[in-house]
C-alpha cells in the first residue's frame, strides 16, 4: 500500500491543474484552445500525408524514366555501328551481283534496327520534312524548298520521346523554288 502523500502526489502529477476560480467559461475557453491546437496538428498531418503520397509518385515516376532511359549511353555507342554497317551496304553497287555476305549484313543490320527499336529506339523521319531545331541540326544548305530539310548526312533518333541524336541535315534555302515559279 501507498501511503496517502505519495498517492496525492500521483494524483496531482497526472491531472491538470484547474484553479477553482476558473469555473464553467475557463473550461469552455481551455476545450477551445485545445480544439484549435487539434485541427492545427490535423491539417499538419494531412499536409504531411499528402506530401508524402506526393513524394511516392515522383519518385516512382523517376524510377520508371530511369528505366526507359538507362541504356541510353550504350545505344550512343551502337549507333555509329550501325551508321557503318548501312553505308557498307549503300556503298555496294546498285544492283550487286548476288554475294551472300551482302544479303548477310542487311540481315544483320534488319536485326540490329529491330532489336534498337524492341528498347523504345525509332529513327526521326526528316527528309522531305519541315526542318525542327528540336530534332534536327542544320549541318548546311542547298538549292530546295525553303526551311525543308532535303539530305540527310546523318540518321537522328529518339529513345520513347526524347531526342538522343539530332538528324545532321542539309536544307534548302529556297534558290530552286524561286526559278521553278519564275
Amino acid at each position: 500500500m501507498m501511503p496517502p502523500e505519495a498517492e496525492e502526489n500521483i494524483n496531482n502529477e497526472t491531472a491538470p491543474e484547474v484553479p477553482e476560480t476558473e469555473g464553467v467559461e475557463g473550461l469552455k475557453q481551455a476545450l477551445d484552445e485545445e480544439k484549435k491546437k487539434a485541427e492545427i496538428y490535423l491539417t499538419s498531418w494531412q499536409r504531411a500525408q499528402a506530401d508524402f503520397v506526393n513524394y511516392k509518385r515522383r519518385h516512382e515516376q523517376d524510377r520508371q524514366e530511369f528505366r526507359q532511359f538507362a541504356n541510353t549511353d550504350l545505344i550512343l555507342g551502337l549507333l555509329p555501328v550501325l551508321d557503318d554497317l548501312e553505308r557498307a551496304l549503300n556503298s555496294t553497287a546498285p544492283k550487286p551481283a548476288r554475294h551472300s555476305w551482302i544479303d548477310g549484313v542487311r540481315m544483320i543490320i534488319r536485326k540490329f534496327q529491330a532489336t534498337l527499336e524492341a528498347r523504345g529506339l525509332t529513327p526521326i523521319e526528316a527528309l522531305g520534312k519541315p526542318f525542327d531545331p528540336n530534332q534536327h541540326e542544320a549541318v548546311r544548305q542547298a538549292k530546295g524548298a525553303e526551311g525543308i530539310v532535303i539530305e540527310e548526312v546523318r540518321k537522328g533518333y529518339k529513345l520513347h520521346d526524347r531526342v538522343i541524336r539530332p538528324t545532321m541535315a542539309v536544307v534548302g534555302h529556297g534558290e530552286e523554288a524561286e526559278k521553278e515559279d519564275k
